[in-house]
């Protein structure tokens, strides 16, 4: 998954910029010198979040594989650091932001991973998530090609109700919750050649007889569709260090 990671999932300038926007909004007029990006992967928002607000960031990942592929892409602002979410290599109250996109699913111990994030996140500062939740799997753009993927995203993601509690059980109030409409492709051919890469947790966990019939689906209803971006929804929240 490391080396089709970044083909499969990544941004154009224009939606990396627009995240980036809507994280800086969520922010307001806090300063930030140091940002924890937690679960970086392969670090496509690392150098962006470093740019866009002016600050430090640690990228911290289990993946040595991922952080093989961040690295090619670091900045002299970004420090990369191979750790796990439940025991975090940083002192109490260092970061000034934690910012988290869709890993909470894959923490073994979300509880813990998020008390750690509030152990090293300084008072009234900010983590910001982005997530899959179980409310929107009908609104995933690939769940009607790949049908047995509908189980597999029951199992694996959270309801929106489970993520917050588990924020406010580690210290931290809810202060943001929206939908944010995001691009995943700018059209069905595109899409369906990303997700040949099966660059994607849920994906990587079909068979292959499943997910070829998938895929098949899928550029068969590219070949006619529209020629217009697939948009699928991203629970974006945000929450303040209490």
């Amino acid at each position: 998954m490391a080396a089709g990671y970044d083909r499969g999932r990544s941004y154009s300038p224009e939606q990396l910029a627009r995240w980036l926007e809507v994280v800086a909004d969520s922010l307001g007029n806090a300063p930030v010198r140091v940002i924890l990006d937690l679960g970086c992967g392969t670090g496509r928002y690392s150098a962006g979040l470093s740019s866009r607000l002016n600050a430090r960031v640690i990228g911290i990942e289990p993946s040595e594989k991922m952080l093989s592929e961040a690295n090619r892409k670091a900045s002299s602002q970004v420090s990369l650091v191979r750790a796990s979410g439940e025991s975090l290599p940083l002192a109490n109250e260092t970061v000034g932001m934690v910012f988290l996109s869709m890993v909470f699913h894959h923490f073994r111990d979300a509880d813990a991973a998020i008390r750690e994030c509030r152990r090293v996140l300084r008072r009234d500062s900010f983590a910001c998530l982005r997530a899959g939740t179980i409310e929107q799997i009908d609104n995933y753009a690939f769940v009607r090609f790949f049908p047995e993927t509908r189980d597999l995203l029951e199992r694996s993601l959270n309801r929106r109700s489970v993520i917050e509690s588990t924020f406010v059980a580690a210290g931290f109030e809810p202060q943001r919750h929206e939908l944010v409409q995001s691009e995943a492709a700018r059209d069905w051919s595109d899409y369906a050649e990303r997700l040949a890469l099966r660059a994607d947790s849920i994906l990587a966990q079909l068979n292959d007889s499943q997910f070829q019939r998938g895929l098949e689906a899928l550029r068969e209803h590219a070949a006619t569709a529209a020629v217009e971006p697939v948009v699928e929804p991203v629970d974006f929240f945000v929450f303040r260090a209490a």
